[in-house]
């Protein structure tokens, strides 16, 4: 158990109130589910610290067999008239022992010495679990919340550690306790209409609408996040989540989120809609959201690399006027968007591609073959959706696709061998010949089959023209889903730019040029000027040949160091001051003008560390750089960029290179 003893406690859960009175009090931050198990088996209640829809598991209704110590919840096949079995609840609580128990036995059956012993020893054995002791560690008194926090996330660390997003959770709750309340409410009403997430979801949500990042969780722990959060949190409760929810059922056919492959393909939609606030999404903007999630979930936006990801989207997000062309984009120059009919092949109901042919065959307004019904908004458990094979897999299995062959096994699972049948429809329907089924189908609900793009050439429904059919109906399928997916709104191609993590992951090139200080030496201690000569040479090197990108307080190896040493070397040193001193020994080597007009410098930010981004353009004189022998002696020397570095060019060859790049 991992307790805190304080005397400056955060609000707590149930309606037990602080007095300062009090002194210092104990409260528990590891082990509250063992606790809380315990407390429902020993007094049979929910503890006050919990209401009823918040216990998600009930342990109550446990039973023990007193003889062999097994345990069950209750099953009336094996529990009724044995007296074996009983209630834990009642064994903790006192309300029966051993001789009423042993008694209750005898009266059905006879039962010997030795099993009487056994059971008073196993009774016994659950009495004493009340007086169990718990190892228990306390953080002192002193710490404060973050740091109690902070102490919970370390000892987790040996076990199971928490993610991201339940360590911010934990954090925002230190700061503003009723946030989990609030948040689990909002989960609760939000599942019985179909949408199920779990707490880190929300995490997520909220870090890219106050920051609009998918990474860096810790941003929100701090409690300056406090009244954005609140508000934040408001419009997406009251307004926001409900919102998008409704946008995917009546624009996208998005019934739940069992439907749905990544639900982080969701952030970025609440983000916008949420950025939007009241003026609300047009018509054009909803379609243009609803195409991207479409191929986000096809094409796997999300499965790896989840926070850098929606780093990189929700940037998108939050920079630019029509955000899903360019994120639909940035989809498109990793995987093709095109789907292809051999996409299909033995791919089963958990592929993205199933997912899409349900929403693809609701908005055509598909029905169910046996009953007729719509696909959408059928009303009434018995009348919810499920898949069923065409060609029935008892006949398939008799005829070699059982899965003593795994490529054929998985042709007979393969998802254009699915139809889409209420509940009720799958229950009845038995396993005809595809023959004679889709005959049937046909006749009852001629327009049914052409609905759910099952091909209606008879001759594919024969057994022994299987794998035409599903060839068949590969081709139907890709040829549809493209036409679908197309004519949902027209996108714009939009030019994606590297966020400055992914250019520095690249490593350096012939445009890309990492230094880790501009003139501080790490390995003398010492201000270097030779450091400053060679940033000098290579800012030479790219505008003598094609321009290209110098950053400092990056290592050659790609990591962030930031410029804190430079700075150090300046006279109450920040960027200002840094980027006049870079300034200044620019000009002083290529003149005022080649630094007004052939470079820009930022400051970017980078894993909370700043660097120096230096863009040089393409020089349209040729830049020679002084350089200093090891005697002092200066002279002037032309370098190019080679590869990965700034190559000095020999006299002989610097007049025809000069003639070849300059005087075109």
């Amino acid at each position: 158990m991992l307790t805190w003893e304080t005397n400056s406690p955060p609000e707590l859960k149930g309606e037990y109130t602080y007095n300062l009175n009090q002194g210092s009090v104990k409260l528990i931050l590891d082990g509250q589910q063992r606790i809380t198990t315990l407390y429902l088996l020993i007094k049979g209640e929910i503890p006050p610290y919990y209401t009823e829809h918040e216990i998600i598991n009930d342990v109550r209704g446990l039973y023990v067999n007193i003889q062999s110590l097994e345990l069950e919840y209750y099953k009336k096949t094996i529990m009724i008239g044995n007296p074996y079995w009983i209630d834990i609840t009642r064994i903790l609580k006192n309300e029966t022992n051993a001789l009423q128990i042993i008694k209750a036995i005898k009266e059905q059956q006879d039962i010997n010495d030795e099993n009487q012993y056994l059971i008073l020893e196993n009774i016994n054995k659950i009495e004493q679990i009340k007086n169990k002791e718990f190892l228990e560690q306390t953080i002192p008194v002193k710490a404060n919340i973050r740091e109690a926090i902070d102490i919970f996330y370390i000892v987790n660390a040996s076990g199971v550690n928490l993610t991201d997003a339940e360590l911010a959770l934990a954090q925002i709750s230190g700061y503003w306790p009723d946030a989990r309340e609030s948040i689990k409410n909002k989960l609760f009403e939000l599942e019985k209409e179909g949408w199920a997430f779990k707490l880190d979801f929300f995490m997520y949500v909220l870090l890219g609408c106050l920051h609009h990042l998918g990474s860096k969780m810790e941003k929100l722990h701090g409690k300056e996040n406090l009244e954005k959060l609140k508000e934040a949190w408001n419009e997406l409760e009251s307004n926001t989540l409900d919102y998008v929810f409704n946008i995917l059922r009546s624009h996208a056919y998005i019934d739940h989120t069992k439907e749905i492959n990544s639900v982080y393909a969701l952030v970025p939609i609440i983000v916008y809609a949420y950025r939007k606030g009241k003026t609300k999404m047009s018509e054009t903007e909803i379609k243009k959201a609803v195409k991207w999630f479409y191929y986000s979930q096809i094409r796997n936006r999300y499965i790896s690399q989840l926070p850098q990801k929606l780093d990189k989207d929700l940037g998108i997000i939050a920079k630019e006027l029509n955000p899903f062309d360019k994120l639909l984009n940035l989809i498109e120059a990793e995987r093709r968007l095109e789907i292809s009919p051999d996409e299909f092949i033995g791919i089963g109901v958990m592929h993205p591609l199933w997912a899409l042919m349900n929403w693809y065959l609701k908005s055509r307004d598909a029905k169910c073959l046996t009953t007729g019904l719509s696909l959408r908004k059928n009303m009434g458990k018995k009348y919810t959706l499920e898949w069923d094979h065409i060609f029935p897999f008892s006949i398939l299995k008799n005829n070699g696709y059982g899965w003593e062959n795994r490529h054929k096994y998985s042709l007979a699972q393969e998802i254009t061998n699915r139809a889409i049948l209420t509940k009720t429809a799958n229950r009845t329907k038995s396993n005809k010949a595809a023959k004679d089924y889709l005959a049937e189908v046909q006749i009852n609900f001629p327009k049914s089959l052409e609905l759910q793009s099952i091909p209606t050439d008879t001759r594919l429904w024969e057994l022994e023209n299987y794998e035409l059919f599903l060839q068949t109906r590969r081709n139907l399928l890709a040829e549809q889903f493209n036409e679908f997916l197309n004519n949902i709104t027209t996108t714009l191609e939009e030019s994606i730019s590297m966020n400055i993590e992914e250019l520095i992951n690249q490593g350096e090139n012939s445009s890309l040029e990492l230094k880790t200080t501009l003139r501080w030496d790490l390995k003398t201690n010492q201000i270097n000027k030779k450091l400053e000569e060679v940033v000098l040479k290579t800012i030479a090197a790219f505008s003598n040949g094609e321009g290209g990108t110098l950053m400092i307080g990056v290592t050659d190896e790609g990591e962030i160091e930031g410029l804190h040493h430079d700075y150090a070397t300046l006279n109450n040193g920040d960027k200002d001051k840094f980027e006049i001193h870079f300034r200044n020994i620019i000009n002083k080597e290529y003149g005022v003008e080649f630094a007004t007009n052939n470079l820009k410098i930022t400051f970017p930010e980078v894993n909370e560390k700043e660097i120096c981004m230096v863009e040089i353009k393409t020089g349209l004189k040729p830049l020679y750089s002084i350089a200093t022998d090891s005697n002092g002696n200066k002279m002037q020397k032309f370098y190019v960029r080679s590869g990965n570095s700034s190559q000095e060019l020999a006299l002989n060859e610097i007049s025809e290179y000069i003639s070849k790049r300059f005087d075109n």
